[in-house]
């Protein structure tokens, strides 16, 4: 095995709107309401899928005009939903860098937030290559945009693992001959890479918490 394909938010890079909308809606059931009927994860998805952050809002601002304010927060604040790198997953990254292994991603991001982050975070350049959904227009788990970085890269499906915390992207990636990882937390990617041999035990990054 001698690639390690990431996934990037909440893998590497915490992300939540909750973060955002927290300072913006007093009441926290209001708050999820609002997150879970107006500006939900299906909407977000397809900003994602490379519907452009305008039209998005300016859809939802038709069916909810009271909380058309809100709803533009959720583009023109949304740097404030970035909880900031994984302390633990980005010291992996150094370390499988440090050993030379290849290192790519694979993310659902939509193209026009997605500079902000490479702005925000120097260790997203430690990747020989990113395919960002957005800019595919296509999104996990759709199996193309996982082949779509197999071919550019010419990665071997049998000598890669990909990483991701959601479980039904990590199987369609298995689907097509990847190893897979589910993730959780830093500590458990952790054992899982020093029990493919990807990491080694005395790795300076292991000796941290």
């Amino acid at each position: 095995m001698d690639t390690v394909i990431f996934d990037l938010g909440n893998v590497l890079i915490g992300w939540d709107p909750r973060r955002l909308y927290r300072q913006l809606i007093e009441d926290e059931a209001q708050m999820e309401w609002f997150l879970r009927e107006v500006c939900n994860s299906a909407w977000n998805e397809r900003q994602d899928a490379g519907r452009p952050w305008a039209e998005a809002t300016a859809l939802l601002r038709e069916s909810y005009p009271e909380h058309a304010e809100l709803i533009d927060a959720y583009h023109l604040r949304w740097q404030e939903t970035l909880l900031g790198p994984i302390d633990g997953s980005v010291e992996l990254l150094a370390a499988l860098k440090a050993r030379g292994v290849r290192l790519l991603a694979l993310t659902n991001w939509s193209q026009e937030t997605f500079p902000i982050a490479r702005r925000l975070y120097p260790f997203l350049q430690w990747f020989e290559g990113i395919v960002v959904s957005g800019e595919e227009r296509l999104v996990k788990p759709d199996p193309r945009i996982y082949q779509r970085l197999l071919t550019r890269y010419a990665v071997d499906p049998a000598a890669a693992l990909y990483i991701d915390d959601s479980a039904r992207n990590v199987a369609a990636a298995q689907a097509l001959g990847m190893h897979g990882w589910w993730f959780r937390d830093p500590a458990g990617l952790r054992e899982h890479l020093l029990a493919l041999g990807l990491l080694e035990h005395d790795n300076q990054a292991m000796r941290h918490g």
